[in-house]
């Protein structure tokens, strides 16, 4: 199996195999998500104070906040792909 990692903002990266869902944190069950997370020692902020736009949610049950668009991150996991089927 191999690793592919993308960058989701600042230099952070995340290994995309691991990676269940990209969401926005707009709505009231991914505000919650967020604070079970936090409280669980399980949250990953990655947006060094700016305003959270994406929430990724790995397969370990680590949440983890990104400064960049879900749809961005998403292209960014999709171009990956594309590029190590080559």
């Amino acid at each position: 199996m191999d690793i592919k990692l993308i960058n989701i903002g600042f230099g952070n990266i995340v290994s995309a195999n691991r990676i269940i869902s990209i969401v926005s944190p707009e709505s009231a069950p991914i505000k919650r998500i967020i604070t079970d997370a936090r409280d669980r020692n399980m949250l990953v902020d990655a947006t060094y104070g700016r305003r959270t736009r994406a929430v990724i949610i790995a397969d370990s049950d680590h949440v983890i906040l990104s400064a960049v668009q879900p749809e961005t991150v998403a292209q960014r996991v999709i171009n990956k792909d594309d590029v190590s089927d080559d």
